[in-house]
């Protein structure tokens, strides 16, 4: 993990740092070291900020901390995050409207049980442009939008908290536009369209990377949609919940496990959430035989590109009424 985490960051900033040097003259090396720099930023999602967050990276409450402030150095924010991902997400998993994953803008369906709209039926087609300009939505509105949200549904109800985080969020992102964007445009000898056209490359690398690793994983044919009864309670105790809305892909695949976090594991951190992703393939083995003695499913692509297939027809599928 320290590895890993030392790799990803210098990914990250490296190229950022020579971008802020001046010392690039040529339009190509411009591009190639924003998209680095995108490939850092979603190896710091996946791969560092994910466990720190979820408090797996380490035993020690501190550095996960320090690591999950990771996710602001790139434009987002921690605590929203954990809102969304740690107790919305793994608490909710594919249950439209309390799974903050499903909710999307109204030209976006992920649940069946989502409204209809006539564009959806073409949303496995313009899904992909969505997909990368998603962290570009994180970091401008969709921080703020949840934010107050989540304040609205009682979360963030100390004295003065939500205050404070909307403060610390706007300091954040302005350190982030600072060295990501602002410093490129005074440094480099590149009109300002060029450079936030770069910067826009590098973002739409990364938002398609993580967009695809997360969404293979739950919306899937294999994977239920469940509803909450009349009363608001899930049917399913909490693991099988979680055996039946989640699905692995490409197992054997060691290169893209330590590229991603462990995330093509989703079943293991989903029952699992706080175990660091180093152990997934080691537990794998125990956890499916488990699920297979007391008779729930365990869900497993053997290829990335199996499962994009089979993520493409879902959305196909949604998008029919």
């Amino acid at each position: 993990m320290v590895v890993k985490t030392v790799i990803m960051l210098a990914l990250f900033f490296v190229p950022l740092v020579l971008l802020s040097s001046g010392m690039v003259t040529t339009k190509p090396v411009l591009f190639l070291l924003y998209i680095l720099s995108g490939l850092g930023m979603a190896g710091i999602g996946m791969g560092v900020m994910h466990d720190a967050i979820h408090g797996s990276y380490s035993k020690n409450k501190k550095i996960n901390t320090l690591l999950g402030y990771s996710f602001n150095l790139i434009g987002a924010n921690a605590t929203v995050w954990k809102i969304q991902h740690n107790v919305l997400h793994h608490t909710y998993t594919n249950i439209d409207h309390a799974d903050d994953d499903l909710n999307a803008p109204f030209f976006l369906r992920f649940s069946p049980h989502a409204k209809h709209y006539w564009v959806h039926q073409f949303q496995h087609i313009y899904i992909w442009f969505f997909y990368g300009i998603s962290t570009l939505s994180w970091i401008t509105t969709k921080d703020f939008v949840r934010l107050k949200r989540y304040r609205d549904m009682g979360f963030l109800d100390k004295k003065n908290e939500y205050e404070k985080t909307l403060v610390s969020m706007i300091a954040w992102k302005l350190l982030y536009y600072s060295y990501a964007l602002i410093l490129p445009m005074i440094m480099l000898p590149f009109s300002w369209g060029i450079i936030l056209l770069a910067f826009l490359a590098m973002h739409f690398v990364t938002g398609m990377l993580v967009s695809i690793v997360f969404q293979i994983a739950h919306i899937m044919p294999i994977n239920e949609f469940p509803l909450p009864n009349e009363d608001g309670v899930i049917n399913d105790n909490w693991y099988a919940h979680q055996f039946s809305t989640t699905s692995n892909f490409s197992p054997d695949s060691k290169l893209l496990f330590w590229l991603i976090g462990g995330l093509n594991y989703q079943v293991e951190h989903h029952v699992l959430p706080d175990v660091c992703h180093v152990h997934y393939k080691s537990l794998t083995k125990i956890v499916s035989d488990t699920a297979k003695e007391y008779g729930m499913p365990y869900h497993v692509k053997k290829s990335m590109g199996h499962a994009i297939w089979d993520h493409t027809k879902m959305l196909r599928t949604l998008g029919e009424k």
